[in-house]
């Protein structure tokens, strides 16, 4: 007896977990849909005209294909992406949503239902008028856009006219008689939505692809999608850039290194440098010291001179290595940026990854030069020291 009762026990509890289970999985399942909802869904499946989606109701939600056309009409998703869509209608049992009000529709009826439950709408700016553009909406009726809300950034109005774009209604008076339309507003959400995904994903040392939209003399401001940050002009390349608009144009497409992340400042750094192959790493295998080299001359300091002797590898010429004995105020006496030289590796440091070097042919192309900006050996010296180099500079002479 006691064993039935443990039974009907068991049983009771069962009957109370399934019936929690059940009460669990239709969680959300037929919440009610209001017109204009926006939820996510999950396409199922892709027909020629009718896409079907798991929207968390008993039925499917369906939306037009043509709804996932881009503009040269291939299909932007496939079954199993997460798509956002907004509730028309409920009609049937059959449940319809949209990603934007498009086509003829019924004019400013469904216009008013689009802006009064935030739907974008679709629409083709038409020409440009004082302060914006005009803009036509479904059912031909007309619309304002000011500069401002047409795109993130301004844009000539060449690239605008005629172009189709979703839009979302800021403004409904007059019974439609003035309507005035934002498409910056939705380029917002979705950038704020990247953004949220970015700071789950992105970290110091990633790659990622991103477009210039802005060239400054210390950088370039990159847009990675959805937050924008800096690329300085000492991570452009191994070796110094002097104008960033010789090597970076707006619009380039870069692969980049995020260096920097910073979200409470709201700053982020990249470096194009970091994805390309480090020059010294070759330089063991084709310099040598004592080597001769032809160098170009890339910029003048008071303590000598800097030489490329190619791309990311420059070497100093100290001023001390100048003018064969001669005193040298400044290097610029001797050359300029640019001017093609031949010249001697002294020393090599790995290192550091620095190269000392000597002009070809002076006096002395072996002793060691230092990158310090201490010019000292560029002085007359002492009496002493002067009177114990003359034997010497003769005997020089003597030997040539």
């Amino acid at each position: 007896m006691n064993d039935d009762i443990n039974n009907d026990e068991s049983m009771g509890m069962e009957d109370e977990d399934f019936a929690a289970m059940l009460e669990a999985s239709l969680a959300g399942v037929g919440q009610e849909l209001h017109t204009g909802m926006k939820i996510t869904a999950t396409i199922l499946q892709i027909g020629t005209e009718w896409t079907f989606l798991d929207v968390g109701q008993k039925g499917e939600g369906v939306l037009a294909t043509a709804e996932l056309l881009d503009a040269e009409g291939q299909i932007t998703a496939a079954a199993g992406d997460q798509i956002s869509v907004y509730f028309i209608s409920r009609k049937d049992g059959e449940l319809r949503f949209t990603t934007k009000v498009v086509g003829s529709g019924s004019g400013t009826e469904q216009l008013q239902q689009a802006y009064q439950a935030a739907i974008p709408v679709e629409g083709r700016i038409d020409k440009e008028i004082k302060g914006g553009y005009e803009v036509a909406l479904p059912g031909n009726v007309r619309a304002f856009c000011p500069f401002s809300q047409v795109g993130l950034r301004t844009v000539d109005a060449s690239e605008l006219i005629g172009r189709n774009l979703s839009f979302r209604i800021t403004q409904f008076d007059e019974r439609g008689r003035n309507i005035v339309v934002s498409h910056r507003v939705l380029l917002d959400e979705e950038r704020s939505q990247q953004r949220e995904s970015l700071r789950q994903t992105l970290k110091e040392g990633q790659m990622v692809s991103g477009t210039v939209t802005n060239l400054r003399d210390f950088g370039a401001f990159v847009d990675i999608g959805g937050i924008e940050g800096l690329l300085p002009i000492s991570e452009v390349s191994y070796g110094r850039v002097e104008d960033i608009n010789m090597v970076l144009e707006v619009g380039q497409q870069l692969d980049l290194i995020v260096k920097r992340i910073d979200w409470a400042n709201n700053k982020f750094s990249f470096s194009l440098r970091d994805t390309l192959a480090d020059p010294w790493l070759k330089v063991g295998s084709s310099y040598q010291v004592g080597g001769k080299y032809p160098g170009t001359v890339s910029r003048l300091a008071q303590f000598g001179a800097f030489v490329t002797l190619e791309e990311g590898i420059d070497g100093l010429l100290h001023i001390s290595k100048m003018g064969d004995g001669q005193r040298i105020r400044h290097p610029q006496d001797l050359f300029k940026v640019g001017q093609q030289i031949s010249v001697v590796i002294e020393k090599i440091d790995d290192g550091e990854k620095r190269i000392s070097l000597a002009l070809a042919g002076s006096v002395d192309e072996v002793t060691e030069t230092s990158y310090s900006e201490d010019t000292s050996g560029a002085g007359m010296g002492t009496l002493g020291e002067l009177l114990k180099a003359a034997p010497l500079k003769k005997e020089r002479r003597q030997r040539k």
